[in-house]
């Protein structure tokens, strides 16, 4: 099984952006646990702070691997062309969240990206990775 897991802008700085929100795990340090628990896995890693790079990489790996675990950060809130890109793949994707966003602002509320997702998971900090990673072998 090969997931794909792309992050979007900020998520670089995880582990010093508002530990209060997002908490002291840096996801390098998280991605190798992640990988060490699913070893029957073959994970690639993207991040990027640019909407049409998150583009391309959906649209470069989203015909070829079984599952996209995307955390879109305020792109979600934001971006038409990025669920237009998760629309137009055959590969499932999950749209997941550190935080719970139905307890911060309100425009953090809407997402353009979920219609268009397999599933959700939010407000379980990193391990919302784990829970999306998971969801693709049920």
């Amino acid at each position: 099984m090969k997931i794909q897991i792309i992050n979007g802008p900020n998520l670089n700085l995880l582990g010093v952006r508002e530990p209060s929100v997002y908490g002291n795990a840096s996801f390098t340090g998280y991605f190798s646990g992640l990988q060490a628990r699913f070893p029957q896995i073959e994970f690639s890693y993207f991040q990027s702070n640019k909407e049409g790079e998150l583009i391309d990489k959906i649209q470069e790996v989203g015909f070829e691997f079984d599952g996209i675990v995307l955390n879109a950060g305020g792109y979600t809130h934001t971006s038409i062309a990025i669920a237009d890109a998760i629309a137009a793949v055959t590969t499932p994707v999950v749209e997941v969240h550190i935080s719970n966003v139905h307890q911060r602002e309100t425009f953090r509320h809407h997402s353009f990206l979920s219609a268009n997702c397999k599933g959700v998971i939010l407000g379980f900090g990193l391990d919302s990775y784990r829970l999306a990673v998971e969801s693709f072998s049920v």
